[in-house]
Order: C-alpha cells, then structure tokens, then sequence
C-alpha cells in the first residue's frame, strides 16, 4: 500500500512543470482566441486609463510563437524582481534571526501560555491579519509567515497551518474590501459610488468568510495534531523535526528579548511606512536587510557569522522564489496576444444572458476568470469596471454589487493562483510546494466560492445600495 502511494507521488508533475505547462496554454490560447481591443481614455477622478465599453473592436491577431516562451520567461522573472528578491531577502534576514534562538524560545513560551487553547491562536491571527489587510494589500505582511509556522509548529501544527493564519487572515480582509483604497476605492470611483460606501454589508461578508476559514482551518489543524502522518507537508515537518531534534531548546534570556524587541520594532515600521509613507516591496526589503543586521549584532553575532546565516537562508528560498517569475510568464503572454479585452468582452455579454436570480454570482465567477488573467486589483478594476458597470445597470443590479462581486473575484482567486505574487511568495518562503498547498486549499475554494455566490445573490436581492 505504501509502495503505491510512493509511487503516485513520484509520478506527479514537478511543480515548475506544472506552470510550464500552463505557460504553454496561455501561449495556445493566443493562436486560438481571437485578438480585441477596447479604447482607452483616462479617468478624470482615478487617473487610469479605463477602457470605452461600447466601442470592442477585433485586431489582428498576435499570436505568441512557442519559441519565444523561455525569453517571456526571463521577462516574468524581471518583472517580478521586487517580490523574489524580498523573498530571498527575508530569507535570508530570518535565517539570521531564527538562529539565535529567539523565535524557538518564544514559541515555548506562548505554547505554555495556550496550553489546552492552542486552537484560540488560530482566530486571533486571522483576525489581527483580515483586519490589517481591510486597507492594505497581504504582500505587505508575507515576512510574518515564517513567524507564525514556528508557533503553530510550537502548538503541534504544520507549516500549511502557520501559513493559513497569515496568508487566509489577510486575504479574506482584501478580498471583501471594506476600506481597500486599491480595489474597492478604484472600483467605486469607477461605478460614481461615494469611496467606500457599504462598509457595512462589506463587513459583515468579513465576518461570515472568516467563521467560514477558521472553521476550516482549525479543522485541518486538529487532525493533523491528533495525527501528524496526516498533514500535507509531512516530509517537509519531518526534516524540520529532525533538525529541531538535533537542537536543544533554548530559554528565554536577556538578549533574546533584545532580539525580539529589534524585530518587534522593524515589523511595527514595515506596516506604519506600507500604511503611511507609499513603502513598496523594495522598501520592505531593504527593511529587512537592516533588521540581519541589527538583530544579528543585537545578540552578539559578528558580521562573518552574520553574513553566512543569511545566504544560507537566501539559499533554501531559490526554488519558491524563482516560481514568482515562471509564473508571471502568463500574464505577459496572454497580454502580448492581445485577448485580454476580448475575454471580457464575452464575458460581460454572458453575464447579461444569465437569469436574473444568478447574475449577482455570475458577475463574481467571471471577475474569478479574468483574475487569473489580469492579477493587479487596480489594473482589474480599470479593465472590467466600465464593461461590467453599464452591464449591471441593464440587467437592474446595483452598482454596488458589481463593485462586491469584483472584490471577491479579485481576491479570493489570488489563493488558488499560480500566478499571485502574494500566494507564491508565501510558500516560496515558508518551502511549501504549489502542490502540497492546491490539496490543503482546493476545497476551501469551493467553500469560499460557494459563501461568495451566496453573499453577492444576496446583495442582489436586497438592493444593496446606495445604487
């Protein structure tokens, strides 16, 4: 019995060919789908080129040539540089930081403390992280993550466990938008809605995703506790494991508090200059290099010891990190064939085809589909908005609706996708594959893509409103 699951296992596809493979279908789809063009003006309140909904034309077509997929390749690791390079580099800085010992000791202290409540660390991270994300994108906070699978690893947990307290936390609080100036800011100043207007019923969507991911989570973690051979990741804890074997715990001292004051301190000015000083993800990195530099020489590492700990943990992130890129060829393909704007235009002449009752659910699974097209929520909002707006005032759906379905679309999807930048920047740097992850969320998906059809039909019924 063992000798057959090993053996599946081996004859699954390697995670990079899985993307190539994708990769090959978007370049496919360019010589199939024909090549289209909306108009583009500039919108006076936004300031983004928003395309003329009524005025579709078909081009010619520009398919990809296959011979070209490794040079988009390269493209897509270019483009992305700024997330593998914070991955790399957050790799390498909690290398530095995990070595002194701080976060192993402070996890058996937080252990005692949850001590017969470990599954009340679960909801609290996911709320402090869904609230954090409510105005703020989840990249900001991919430098927790390491954090949060040491404790859940200190509570009898799993990598996916401490991943799902950050990551799921964080997009549930993105994905309903309450105060989300980049997606739901955009869309509403896009549909004429007073910014951020139906707070309320947004918030609420907050509340039921995340009683809905808790429960899943929490579920997840209480079997593989009861049975560790059953999480997802159980090579990956068993190497773990064995390393933490080897180790003897260390006691909480004075210069591990030392530690995690300089980490408290550059996390606390990672969110403050994301939140008020426009801080991207090279700002974030660079943060990061000074906190391997602070924290190491915080506990009395020199700069060789120093050095050497952060390209060891650099090292371990390469593959995670070199997915981002891959991955990102296909978007650069599917935009060089030029059939982008023909998906939506289809798509937004389905959706007025649709009954009534579902067109609310309609308009969030298409904003899925062409998520996995255009990845930017803003760039998604300027893209499908004009379309899906007159679409909306046609077919009586509130304005507001439309700019619901499109938070959900634009950001539930982001967890399934190879092509996120958020999710593969999680598990690049926590070593998760895309696989292993797929079977720990492909039903959470369903779940969510269920709650979501069920909430926007329902903001359709009730008017949700202004208009």
């Amino acid at each position: 019995m063992s000798k057959k699951k090993e053996k599946k296992k081996l004859n699954f596809p390697h995670t990079y060919v899985i993307i190539f493979l994708l990769i090959i279908l978007a370049t496919l789809l360019t010589w199939i789908i024909p090549a289209g063009h909306f108009p583009r003006v500039k919108d006076a309140v936004t300031h983004k080129d928003i395309i003329v909904a009524d005025q579709f034309s078909f081009i010619p077509n520009t398919p990809v040539n296959p011979i070209y997929i490794p040079l988009k390749i390269v493209y897509g690791l270019i483009k992305s540089s700024d997330i593998i390079f914070l991955v790399l580099i957050v790799g390498g800085a909690f290398n530095v930081i995990i070595k002194t010992g701080m976060f192993q000791a402070l996890a058996g202290k937080v252990t005692s403390f949850f001590a017969s409540k470990e599954e009340l660390l679960i909801p609290a991270f996911t709320t402090i992280f869904a609230l954090a994300c409510m105005s703020m994108g989840v990249n900001t906070f991919i430098g927790f993550a390491p954090v949060a699978v040491i404790l859940a690893r200190s509570m009898g947990y799993d990598a996916i466990v401490g991943v799902s307290m950050v990551a799921l936390g964080g997009a549930i609080g993105f994905s309903t938008g309450a105060f989300n100036p980049f997606t739901t800011g955009v869309a509403q100043a896009l549909a004429g809605l007073p910014m951020f207007s139906g707070a309320g019923y947004r918030f609420f969507c907050l509340v039921v995703f995340l009683i809905v991911t808790n429960i899943y989570i929490i579920s997840y973690a209480k079997k593989i506790k009861k049975n560790p051979e059953l999480s997802i990741v159980r090579d990956l804890e068993k190497q773990e494991n064995n390393i933490e074997a080897g180790e003897a715990s260390p006691e909480l001292n004075f210069k591990h508090y030392v530690v995690f004051i300089v980490v408290l301190a550059f996390f606390a000015l990672l969110v403050y200059g994301g939140a008020n000083w426009g801080w991207n993800l090279k700002h974030s990195a660079a943060l990061f290099i000074w906190m391997a530099i602070v924290g190491g020489l915080a506990y009395g590492f020199g700069p060789s010891a120093i050095a050497k700990e952060f390209v060891d943990g650099a090292k371990k992130l390469v593959f995670g990190a070199l997915i981002i890129g891959i991955a990102r060829a296909i978007s650069i393909i599917l935009d060089d064939g030029k059939i982008l704007d023909t998906a939506v235009f289809y798509l937004g002449h389905m959706l007025a085809s649709m009954p009534h009752v579902l067109q609310g659910a309609g308009m969030f699974l298409m904003q899925l589909i062409i998520n996995g097209l255009i990845t930017s929520g803003s760039g998604q909002a300027a893209v499908t908005m004009p379309v899906m707006l007159p679409v909306a005032d046609i077919i009586h759906m509130t304005r507001q609706t439309s700019v619901l379905a499109f938070n959900f679309g634009d950001g539930l999807s982001n967890y399934v996708l190879p092509t996120s930048s958020a999710l593969m920047g999680f598990l690049a740097i926590t070593n998760i594959s895309y696989e292993q992850w797929m079977r720990y969320m492909g039903k959470l998906f369903l779940i969510w893509i269920v709650v979501g059809c069920g909430l926007v039909m329902l903001a359709n019924t009730i008017g949700y409103g202004p208009f």
